[in-house]
């Protein structure tokens, strides 16, 4: 039925980061003793800060900083955590706000709210960050303090940090922690990927809801709509993983229309194909779907030529999809699929061999096959330390080249 889902959302998983706080120890305690280096010292990070709106007063929607998230599941802006790695205990930092806060905002929680919702074992003020970790944790000396400071091989952008009043009194490791805790985000736990599937599962339900409704006349904008009130109605899921790409006719080869400046505003016209790329988040945790239609539910010849190409390369690729495979090899053979498709059909014409080795298939896909998804739509890892990004055309657009392993969890991405 239209406007209904079966789903139920998941509560709060707060034994979810509980269990990814002790699999940073557990790696941090094993990079420690494999360098020699005495197993002391803090995992100390800096959750997100709400944002204005430029010179305004007005707060945008606040989403926490996802190392952050992984590790504590903090949903509040303002908040520290540390993790001690000798003894594994965790510690929250709250920010203290002012007393007018529950006037013009709310309830203001005490610490043993959090200290229970979040599961740590104890809670202070971020006011105090300095006294505490003097007093508790440098007996042997000044504190050493691993801070979360490195570079996203998505983005380009760097992990900012923790910083605090007072923090030129400790010592502190910016090399550290940021690659070992981005190899724990790779390897997802049962609980990651459950919620990992629920928030597919309403993003799915979202993307029926769209094609039933979908029709020439309507703008992009109100596919967008349908599927980001069905998201956030029945499934609860307030964020995005990603903005929408509500995509028709030539703007389905924009591989992330929908921004700003091409903001899903076309006019569907009978005969167009509609490219819808959108994935709602759970709990910090996302999806990402891509599906591609005729919005008048009939596919005519070429539009049948090339979505049959791309879904058999994509059939072919989860199929050889396994632990031990690399993501490189799953790219060509995406792109061998492709090409043999369209030379069956005499759109190219030679030799499948030279074709790829000339990186013709690069001209029919230039983005990556896919990407690794986590509480990130580009979840970090893709490039750990010693792999190089490839530099032919189109394998120079892959986020990953790693060699799959159990518990990875990759989207597959096809733009027929």
């Amino acid at each position: 039925m239209a406007g209904s889902s079966a789903l139920a959302p998941p509560g709060f998983p707060a034994e979810l980061h509980a269990g990814n706080r002790e699999r940073l120890v557990a790696a941090l305690r094993g990079h420690l003793s494999g360098s020699a280096r005495p197993l002391r010292g803090l995992a100390l990070l800096q959750g997100g800060e709400e944002q204005n709106r430029h010179c305004t007063d007005h707060l945008e929607l606040f989403r926490q900083e996802s190392y952050f998230a992984y590790l504590f599941g903090v949903r509040e802006p303002g908040f520290y955590g540390a993790i001690d790695i000798a003894s594994g205990q965790s510690i929250l930092f709250a920010p203290r706000l002012p007393p007018d806060y529950v006037v013009w905002m709310g309830e203001i929680k005490p610490l043993s709210y959090f200290k229970d919702r979040y599961k740590v074992d104890v809670v202070f003020y971020v006011d105090e960050i300095a006294q505490v970790l003097q007093d508790k944790f440098s007996e042997h000396g000044k504190a050493l303090l691993f801070l979360l400071y490195g570079k996203s091989s998505d983005s380009g952008n760097y992990s900012k940090p923790a910083t605090f009043e007072g923090i030129e009194k400790f010592d502190t490791d910016l090399s550290t922690l940021h690659p070992i805790i981005t190899e724990c985000r790779v390897i997802k736990s049962d609980m990651e990927i459950a919620l990992m599937q629920y928030a597919n599962d309403v993003s799915s339900e979202a993307h029926i809801e769209v094609m039933r409704q979908v029709k020439p006349g309507m703008k992009e904008y109100q596919l967008e709509s349908i599927f980001l009130h069905h998201a956030y109605m029945y499934g609860a899921c307030r964020h995005c993983s990603y903005t929408c790409i509500c995509a028709t006719g030539e703007n389905s080869s924009v591989l992330h229309y929908g921004h700003t400046a091409a903001p899903n505003d076309r006019t569907l016209n009978d005969g167009d194909m509609a490219l819808m790329d959108m994935g709602a988040e759970y709990s910090f945790y996302g999806s990402d779907i891509t599906c591609s239609y005729p919005i008048n539910g009939k596919f005519n010849g070429n539009q049948t030529i090339v979505y049959n190409a791309v879904l058999k390369a994509h059939n072919a690729v989860i199929s050889h999809m396994q632990p031990g495979v690399k993501w490189i090899d799953m790219h060509k053979l995406a792109e061998q699929t492709i090409l043999e498709s369209l030379e069956k059909e005499n759109i190219i014409h030679g030799d499948i061999g030279a074709m790829m080795a000339r990186r013709l298939g690069a001209v029919f896909m230039p983005h990556g096959l896919g990407h690794l998804l986590g509480i990130d739509t580009h979840d970090p890892g893709g490039y750990p330390e010693g792999l190089e990004r490839p530099k032919e055309p189109g394998l120079s657009s892959l986020r990953t080249i790693r060699e799959l392993k159990e518990g990875m969890a990759i989207r597959h991405k096809g733009h027929p």
